[in-house]
């Protein structure tokens, strides 16, 4: 396994003048990380990452969008890995593709509004899994191997969505194992259970009191919902003992989602470097 860190962390969603930190901040403050996830496209510069390989990076299944249109934003994240530093086979980066976010679910995530269910665009979920499918597809075609990232308050949140979508495509997961707990999973077992359709493992804590004191995903977020390794819920032992149990050898993404300004960047720097030493520590 090699461990990751992601520009999420510091809250960087979008290449601006008011990033907290340039890009080549970012890099000297992961060091001894060995790879980055991408971030928003623009942000990074391949020939400048200073010995990190790229993880990975995020791109949006489209809502509803005819799969062509898919490709356009599909191909240039894909174009951004083509320049990155070479990387063995199983340490390529991994293309995570992001579930459409659904309003009602990101006013209140984590599985709790009774009866509510996923209707991701007018074409509805048949529409969506034949849009993930494709993306998938586009992707081997260009050398990589896609993962779907469930996400709190999009279509793909809860368990059995999870297991209807590895159902319905031959995708593989990114599993984020804070998502899933605040969603009502629980990271360990799936692990176990979903093994052989892992395409990477997202690590990051939950705190499921901040969850429920309740507020849309952005609130919660920037009131600490998804904390520093060890400071939340997640069986972080149990997480790292269950990699080794099923041989997983790929990347290990740490995220740790925040909102711009919302804390000192110091602190935010402090907290990935404490989350690499707790990963050491617990034998990842």
């Amino acid at each position: 396994m090699r461990v990751a860190n992601a520009p999420v962390s510091f809250g960087i969603f979008e290449a601006s003048p008011g990033v907290p930190l340039n890009a080549g901040e970012m890099v000297a403050a992961l060091a001894g990380y060995d790879g980055i996830d991408l971030g928003p496209i623009g942000y990074l510069d391949m020939a400048r990452l200073n010995g990190l390989l790229l993880a990975g990076g995020w791109v949006d299944v489209p809502d509803g969008s005819p799969v062509g249109e898919a490709f356009a934003d599909l191909d240039a994240t894909l174009d951004v890995f083509d320049r990155a530093p070479a990387a063995p086979a199983r340490l390529k980066p991994v293309p995570t593709l992001g579930p459409p976010g659904i309003p009602a679910r990101s006013a209140r995530p984590g599985g709790l509004v009774p009866g509510l269910h996923a209707r991701p665009g007018s074409g509805g979920w048949p529409e969506f899994a034949a849009n993930v499918q494709a993306a998938a597809d586009r992707c081997r075609e260009r050398g990589y191997e896609a993962a779907l990232h469930h996400h709190l308050g999009h279509a793909v949140e809860t368990v059995e969505e999870i297991e209807r979508l590895l159902d319905d495509t031959d995708v593989k997961l990114c599993l984020d194992t804070g998502h899933l707990l605040l969603a009502g999973g629980d990271p360990v077992k799936a692990l176990k259970d979903w093994a052989p359709r892992i395409g990477q493992v997202h690590i990051k804590d939950g705190s499921l009191k901040t969850l429920h004191d309740g507020g849309d995903l952005r609130t919660l977020m920037g009131r600490g919902v998804f904390p520093a390794l060890g400071d939340g819920d997640v069986d972080l032992p149990g997480v790292v003992q269950a990699l080794h149990d099923i041989g997983y050898d790929g990347w290990v993404v740490v995220e740790q989602d925040t909102l711009p300004g919302h804390r000192p960047t110091a602190d935010i720097v402090a907290d990935q470097i404490a989350n690499l030493r707790k990963l050491k520590e617990l034998g990842l």
